[in-house]
């Protein structure tokens, strides 16, 4: 079995070569040419002698996820759909495979002027089963390691070198949930935060959580971390455990305290969540109720209409949005109405659940009505 350097911290990387006998400047290097040079042929990497290539090339790997298939939005987003080589394959083994062989996720990349935003999967499926989310009804298949998410920016990045904005914004917003899978999940942020890795600013990477306590006591004791979502999605704890079967466990008020003692930075609100469900929580009386949720809380409110899918459900009405949008901003809470994209190739939010579509079905989709949208 090879050894996946993805994935694997500045540190470790130097401890690994002085293993091998190696100075451990030779960890600093790998970690560079993978994170900055975005370079993952072990023979291409020129810097490091030939012996210590070969030996590499039979004793360790670098694993980016293999692309099933891709689905190109309308409004330019593409959905990727990616198998994970099972532990002890071969970088190609993958391509080899059919579908369902290895681990299957999703990574949806997002391009608008200025920037691009990478959503990216922590876990295969998803354990917390809200009942709005298409991810849920794939329950839970394994948690993800952390070469295999940050796999999924380097591969996103790499597929679209060519016309790359300046800015990248992540979200830890694709299958999973992130906060359940923790240790992976923060070991791949500090890499896309690490000047000498990735070197995005915090500011531009986001974590949503559907609200796991503990989660989010041990993300705030970080010292370097992201920017933190919080998904919402109701005004009760009764409407809310509807929804999301996780506010059993940790209710509203614990839920909501947690977030009043979370340290922010300077720049820095917290986002929540608010997943609009036409006739369930859209109401005036909900947007009242989730204003004096929020109050006194530096946070803003995305406002997202619900994407369709195969459940109960159906969108809001476009004047329900702008009257849940015009109450809570008279009460003083930013708010914004994030329109999703993606939603022509089941790439949006709440969409994600491994659905393979032909191109001619993905085409013949209808787009959403263009919309304001805020990217996290």
């Amino acid at each position: 079995m090879t050894l996946d350097l993805l994935g694997k911290s500045r540190d470790q990387l130097r401890k690994w070569a002085t293993g091998l006998g190696e100075p451990a400047y030779r960890g600093d290097q790998l970690y560079h040419s993978f994170y900055v040079e975005r370079r993952f042929d072990i023979e291409r990497m020129t810097a490091l002698p030939a012996p210590l290539r070969r030996r590499l090339t039979a004793e360790a790997s670098i694993q980016l996820p293999h692309i099933i298939r891709r689905y190109a939005s309308a409004d330019g987003s593409v959905r990727y759909l990616l198998a994970l080589p099972a532990a002890g394959e071969s970088p190609n083994s993958a391509a080899k495979a059919p579908l369902g062989a290895t681990a299957t996720i999703e990574t949806v990349f997002m391009p608008s002027e200025g920037r691009q935003t990478i959503c990216i999967s922590t876990q295969a499926g998803c354990a917390v089963n809200c009942r709005f989310c298409l991810t849920a009804t794939l329950g839970l298949i394994r948690n993800l390691t952390a070469g295999e998410i940050v796999g999924q920016l380097l591969l996103a990045l790499s597929e679209n070198s060519d016309h790359l904005a300046p800015r990248t914004n992540v979200v830890f917003m694709g299958q999973g949930e992130p906060l359940l899978n923790y240790e992976p999940t923060l070991a791949a942020t500090r890499i896309l935060l690490d000047p000498h890795g990735l070197g995005l600013a915090p500011r531009h990477v986001t974590i949503s959580t559907s609200g796991i306590l503990p989660g989010i006591e041990r993300l705030a004791a970080e010292p370097v971390r992201p920017k933190l979502a919080i998904s919402l999605n109701a005004s009760s704890d009764e409407q809310r455990s509807r929804l999301m079967p996780i506010n059993r466990k940790y209710p509203l008020a614990g839920l909501l305290d947690a977030c009043r003692r979370y340290p922010l930075r300077s720049w820095e609100l917290l986002t929540f969540e608010y997943v609009l469900l036409g006739g369930f929580n859209d109401r005036p009386e909900d947007a009242r109720r989730a204003a004096r949720l929020l109050s006194g809380l530096r946070a803003k409110v995305n406002l997202i209409p619900w994407n369709p899918g195969e459940l109960p459900y159906h969108m809001p009405e476009p004047e329900a949005v702008e009257e849940f949008r015009r109450i809570l901003s008279e009460r003083q809470v930013p708010v914004f109405i994030r329109y999703s994209r993606g939603r022509d190739v089941m790439a949006a939010c709440g969409q994600l659940a491994l659905i393979e579509q032909t191109p001619m079905a993905a085409a013949q989709t209808p787009v959403a009505a263009p919309g304001r949208l805020e990217t996290p």
